[in-house]
């Protein structure tokens, strides 16, 4: 007759099915009340934007100076990041409708590319990478040196005094650099258009003016400044919830870099799908 197992080990399995359940919900409820923080701080800071400006009591000094940081530490990325772009959509493409012999159609597709995915994406990434990972550690060491504890037992709210100056600045700098990348990656494609793919100039801009509207720009500047605030207020909450010391500051910085990227990512398929349905591409 074989050895019956002793009560722990037939307790084993069902031990540890309860030890993943258990994480398993602590982790789900835990996101979701993560989540709902960072809305509430999101609500908070728009009405609070508005509120400000209602009574004239908004911090421009402080808003300018964030977005002049914001814009030093991603302007040349920008630029370095946008002739990748406009070079890799005209080599890609060109190749292949030049086997489809519609070598004058590489502006249209330039320019599509690039203002509708490519410049939105790329200002996401950039605003994600450097401007949330210097937002968060600011907020984050300042947590940590227990500034923000001060700030409230003086009576002054956090929100208005660090995160709104942020959101402000993020939201103004978001377009300019979106702007930036389209200029330049439309001018690197166009570059290789004319120099790699033999297309002539006059072919080239008459097919990117006739299937890129005005409603394409728009739609990249929003997509933009959406992404420019998901950024700005998912760096101000894990910055403002950062525990531990410097080793909870930079759990904090990497959390709000990869959350940035994820919800660009997300956000931007969402819009995509939502534009195609929508406002389909057709030609002005």
């Amino acid at each position: 007759m074989p050895p019956v197992p002793s009560a722990p080990l037939r307790d084993a399995p069902l031990t540890a099915l309860r030890i993943v359940r258990n994480s398993f919900a602590d982790t789900v409820f835990g996101a979701l009340r993560t989540f709902g923080r960072t809305v509430d701080l999101a609500v908070e800071s728009v009405w609070g934007i508005i509120g400000d400006l209602v009574r004239r009591r908004f911090p421009l000094p402080e808003m300018l100076s964030q977005a002049w940081y914001l814009i030093t530490v991603t302007a040349i990325p920008a630029i370095l990041m946008a002739v990748p772009f406009g070079v890799v959509v005209s080599v890609q493409v060109g190749n292949l409708i030049h086997q489809l012999g519609a070598d004058s159609l590489l502006g249209a597709a330039g320019g599509l590319g690039v203002i509708q995915q490519g410049a939105p994406i790329a200002t996401g990434l950039l605003l994600g990478g450097a401007g949330a990972s210097a937002i968060a550690s600011d907020l984050g060491a300042r947590t940590v040196r227990e500034e923000i504890d001060a700030l409230r037992v003086m009576g002054i709210d956090p929100v208005h005094r660090l995160v709104i100056p942020r959101v402000a600045a993020m939201v103004l700098v978001a377009p300019l650099v979106n702007i930036l990348v389209v200029f330049v990656g439309i001018v690197a494609g166009y570059v290789v258009a004319i120099s790699a793919q033999q297309v002539t100039p006059g072919s080239y801009w008459a097919t990117f003016g006739a299937f890129t509207v005005l409603t394409d720009v728009w739609i990249s500047l929003a997509k933009a400044v959406l992404f420019g605030f998901v950024v700005v207020i998912v760096a101000c909450q894990r910055g403002l919830e950062a525990r531990g010391g410097p080793r909870g500051v930079a759990d904090g910085v990497n959390a709000a870099v990869v959350l940035s990227v994820a919800a660009i990512i997300v956000i931007n398929l969402a819009i995509t799908q939502v534009v195609a349905m929508f406002l389909p591409m057709r030609v002005a």
